[in-house]
């Protein structure tokens, strides 16, 4: 019987894609970009290239601190990747947007009586500070970030680590919920914890992770864990 629900932030229920979009096109706008289209595809690949890496084990920050750099001097354009970073991340502590209908599924959820913690990767000060400038931090009993913890989905241990806060958290009644299946459902997975891909745009499944279950909408998910309540 499922009766803890361990969500993931961004994309999950957050719109850091939106955030994502106006933070960086405005700052490679200032840089002198030109073709802002391009610029914003070019630091896409990067990013992406980034995040496996940093999913993997390396260290995180110095590979962030060039990620604007290396965007922008594939243009031609010299700049200090760091201060860069720094500006970005600003602008991300105040990435308030939520995805439509997460506040609803949320406070659904909590009337079913789940018990909801947050499981996120992420900059602790940005992680919260987002959380409390959308107001959804209310629903969560828990909030865990990887940088608090010590350790970064898809690693085992990120989870362990939640299970092992309370004995009445164990791996037959919680679930993790998250739109990437690189760290939130493989991590779950792990651990042989019940989880699902919210895949609200129906990506192809193109790593050989199998999600316990699919869920294209918020209705799809309410209606999986209506059956546990």
């Amino acid at each position: 019987m499922i009766k803890n629900i361990i969500f993931d932030l961004d994309d999950t229920l957050l719109d850091f894609k939106r955030g994502e979009y106006e933070g960086v096109r405005e700052i490679l706008k200032k840089q002198g970009a030109i073709d802002l289209d391009r610029a914003f595809t070019n630091y896409n690949e990067i990013n992406d290239s980034i995040w496996q890496k940093i999913e993997k084990g390396y260290d995180r920050q110095p590979l962030l601190d060039n990620r604007f750099s290396d965007t922008l001097a594939l243009m031609g354009i010299s700049t200090d990747g760091r201060e860069l970073e720094k500006e970005y991340r600003k602008k991300l502590d105040q990435n308030y947007y939520v995805i439509p209908g997460a506040i609803a599924l949320l406070k659904e959820l909590t009337e079913l009586g789940f018990t909801l913690f947050v499981g996120t990767n992420g900059v602790a000060n940005t992680q919260h500070s987002r959380l409390l400038g959308s107001g959804i931090n209310q629903y969560f009993d828990m909030i865990f970030i990887s940088e608090e913890i010590g350790f970064r989905k898809p690693d085992p241990k990120f989870f362990s680590f939640i299970i092992n806060t309370n004995p009445e958290i164990n791996v037959d009644n919680t679930l993790m919920i998250g739109d990437r299946l690189s760290a939130d459902i493989q991590g779950a997975s792990s651990i042989a914890m019940k989880n699902i891909w919210f895949n609200p745009n129906n990506e192809l499944r193109k790593e050989d992770i199998k999600p316990t279950y699919t869920a294209g909408s918020y209705d799809d998910i309410l209606h999986f864990l209506r059956g546990f309540s």
